[in-house]
């Protein structure tokens, strides 16, 4: 008893350490592939826009003061060191609200400045696929994807999954993720794929070995983001 209570606790700390990887890496693409993506939006007046995270990289272009122009990525921590206006925080705005920043700081040294802001590198949006399936790792969203069309696309289950108790962990916020738990040994027999769950960005399924017996609702995301790097790479 006391080596299956360890078991289970094994298993959801490296879920958790995977959804926190997760969260924390994903890969770069071009601007121009954004239309084959499922880019964050920003919930502004009109149509969406896209929005800045870490690792995300745009050119800064000053018409009358070329000698200005930068490229920058944004931070960890969601700011940019600007050459005119110092650090400035851009994580979770679009590209038309960073460019009224840099403009406000850029007229406290320039008379009447224009400026272009240009997205060159975004991170696309993805998830992970993890434990006991054929290929475990990250995966772009480029449309709409379920959690079994997932595993499928992580090459199915291994002979040791247990298929009846998949977890997916979604973050709630910085802190917190729910765990949803799905039963794909019913799906597979009823057919019922109204009940399959479609995926989120950043959303962590984790395939275990054995059933879990206790499954807590929520979660704290560890901080341990380097444990398993080579999986999201």
């Amino acid at each position: 008893m006391k080596g299956r209570t360890l078991q289970i606790k094994r298993l959801f700390v490296i879920g958790i350490i995977i959804l926190a990887a997760g969260l924390g890496l994903a890969g770069k693409g071009h601007a121009q592939e954004r239309s084959r993506t499922m880019p964050r939006l920003s919930p502004s007046s009109g149509e969406p826009r896209y929005v800045l995270v870490p690792g995300d990289v745009f050119e800064i272009q000053y018409r009358y003061t070329p000698e200005f122009n930068q490229t920058v990525t944004v931070q960890p921590d969601g700011f940019v060191s600007l050459e005119i206006g110092g650090d400035v925080k851009v994580a979770g705005r679009n590209l038309d609200e960073v460019r009224r920043i840099i403009l406000g700081a850029a007229s406290q040294r320039l008379a009447t400045p224009e400026v272009i802001v240009v997205l060159k590198e975004f991170q696309r949006p993805y998830v992970v696929v993890a434990g006991e399936v054929v290929q475990p790792g990250k995966f772009e969203l480029r449309e709409k994807v379920t959690a079994v069309q997932a595993v499928l696309l992580a090459g199915g289950f291994k002979d040791s999954a247990k298929s009846s108790q998949i977890l997916v962990f979604r973050k709630l916020n910085g802190e917190t993720a729910e765990v949803k738990v799905l039963n794909f040994k019913t799906l597979k027999r009823s057919s019922d794929l109204e009940n399959d769950l479609v995926l989120q960005p950043g959303d962590m399924i984790l395939v275990p070995r054995n059933r879990l017996s206790k499954i807590e609702r929520y979660v704290r995301l560890a901080s341990l983001t380097t444990f398993l790097y080579p999986l999201m790479r």
